[in-house]
C-alpha cells in the first residue's frame, strides 16, 4: 500500500523559507514521478512542482519558478520542496503526489497522480 506523509509546514514571515518533505512507503521509489500541489481556501488545487522518475527532470509553476526547488532522495524515499522568498500568496495546504505511470507532458495535471498525502499547511504572514 502506497503511503505519502508530508512534513515541514508552518507559519513563516514574507521573504522567509520553509522546507517541505514527503516520505514515501510501499513504492519502488525510483520508478515514481513525484509532485507537489497546493490548495488555498476557496481555490482549486494547483500544480507547484514535479520531478520525473527516470531522469529527474523538473517542472515548476510560473508562480514559483526561481523561488522553489524540488529534489528527490532515492535512498531515503523522500521528495523535498525547498521554498524561498515566500509570499503571502503561497499560503495553502501543500500536497505530495506520486505516480508510477505518468509521462512528462501530464505532470502538471493533478488527475495524473494516483497517490496523495494528507497535506501540510503553509502560512505566510507577518
Amino acid at each position: 500500500q502506497v503511503q505519502l506523509v508530508e512534513s515541514g509546514g508552518g507559519l513563516v514571515q514574507p521573504g522567509g523559507s520553509l522546507t517541505l518533505s514527503c516520505a514515501a512507503s510501499g513504492v519502488t521509489f525510483t520508478r515514481y514521478a513525484m509532485a507537489w500541489f497546493r490548495q488555498a481556501p476557496g481555490k482549486e488545487r494547483e500544480f507547484v512542482a514535479a520531478i520525473s522518475q527516470r531522469h529527474g527532470s523538473t517542472l515548476y509553476a510560473d508562480s514559483v519558478k526561481g523561488r522553489f526547488t524540488i529534489s528527490k532522495d532515492n535512498a531515503k524515499k523522500t521528495v523535498i520542496l525547498q521554498m524561498n522568498s515566500l509570499k503571502p500568496e503561497d499560503t495553502a495546504v501543500y500536497y505530495c503526489a506520486a505516480s508510477g505511470t505518468i509521462i512528462l507532458s501530464q505532470m502538471r495535471s493533478h488527475s495524473g497522480y494516483a497517490h496523495w498525502g494528507q497535506g501540510t499547511q503553509v502560512t505566510v504572514s507577518s
